[in-house]
């Protein structure tokens, strides 16, 4: 007997007026809605959607706006959807960065509601994907949360990414970089079921246009203009990573890089001075050297360089030296991410390879 399998996705607009398609899109599933964000991305978006809705949309209501906390947590998840509940909202939208629209996804999970998403930055695919990263209070790790489908619509205004610092859009690209290498590589070998196979073809498209865009997207943020190259960067580090995430099978997610970065934080300070993404990107660095493929590290170096991303420990301001890294490389090799790759790898590989990324030229 097959097994069945269902295999849901987020539907986007993508624009400098796509605010206008709310009420189009949102009005079948009632009135009431509660608007979730951080405080930064209100203070971007909130006005500019107000706006959309007293023109186009008298019938939809945002019965409430709120700075959805600090961390995206259980007990904030739990918070606002016990909220919706008992004020009988309709849908939860979702505005801001991972952790606000995790937490509006989750909240809206538990109230059985739908959930939009509003992202003010490319720096991550949470508003397309169906889980959440949950953290404690604390800030530290506490678990991913999954649903079983994505946010039902993802509203991308360009004119709001366009305006956030650019550093967010830089470290996107790093971390969608990631997902084509580490897909590909963890993948490597597997007989795959119809959607993971799709999910790793769409991986290509986490990279190829990233090489051809991406350094002009950067300058183009930096300007705060809204262009070709800004588009295709920002369709890359939502949507692609995005619909790679729902189609692959968690084992194909994360690879050997994302395990870098969980290692690095561990260096005190790291990870106040380093965002996520740019620490991927060097990990796929890594990846490759591990991976006997440095033509293609010398080529992503060079291009890793064009976006003005830390290539080497020392630009990191980390020493490569065995002992300082005996605790980072003892959690590399252990994190979940290293799970499933297609052959082992050990703190010896790893630090070799940091060695030989070192001095690359």
């Amino acid at each position: 007997m097959i097994k069945m399998e269902s295999v849901y996705f987020c539907n986007y607009s993508i624009g400098e007026a796509v605010y206008e398609e709310v009420e189009r899109i949102c009005r079948t599933y009632g009135s009431r809605i509660l608007l979730l964000g951080g405080e930064k991305a209100l203070g971007a978006g909130e006005e500019r959607l107000k706006k959309a809705l007293s023109t186009g949309a008298p019938e939809l209501e945002i019965m409430r706006t709120a700075v959805f906390g600090k961390e995206c947590t259980y007990e904030s998840i739990h918070q606002w959807a016990q909220y919706a509940k008992e004020q009988h909202v309709d849908m939860i939208f979702g505005m801001g960065g991972g952790k606000a629209l995790d937490t509006a996804k989750g909240a809206a999970y538990e109230a059985g509601i739908p959930v939009f998403t509003f992202p003010t930055i490319a720096a991550t695919c949470a508003a397309t994907t169906a889980l959440s990263v949950v953290y404690g209070e604390d800030g530290s790790f506490d678990s991913f949360y999954f649903y079983e489908r994505p946010a039902w619509h993802c509203f991308i205004d360009l004119t709001v990414i366009a305006k956030a610092p650019f550093s967010y859009l830089q470290a996107g690209i790093g971390d969608t970089i990631g997902k084509y290498f580490e897909c590909h590589f963890a993948a490597r070998g597997d007989r795959l079921l119809h959607s993971s196979a799709l999910g790793r073809e769409i991986s290509n498209m986490c990279y190829t246009p990233l090489l051809e865009y991406g350094v002009q997207a950067l300058q183009d943020c930096k300007k705060h203009l809204v262009t070709t190259a800004l588009e295709q960067a920002v369709l890359a580090n939502i949507v692609s990573t995005g619909l790679v995430s729902l189609m692959v099978i968690d084992d194909y997610n994360c690879a050997i890089a994302h395990s870098m970065y969980y290692g690095l934080v561990l260096l005190p300070g790291f990870e106040e001075k380093y965002l996520h993404g740019n620490v991927v990107a060097y990990g796929v660095l890594v990846q490759l050297a591990v991976d006997g493929k440095m033509e293609e590290a010398v080529q992503l170096k060079k291009f890793l360089q064009g976006l003005e991303i830390p290539t080497t420990l020392k630009e990191m301001q980390v020493p490569l030296e065995r002992e300082y890294l005996k605790e980072v490389l003892a959690d590399i090799i252990t994190e979940p991410d290293m799970e499933h790759i297609p052959y082992p790898v050990t703190e010896n590989m790893i630090y070799q390879a940091m060695e030989e990324v070192e001095c690359i030229r």
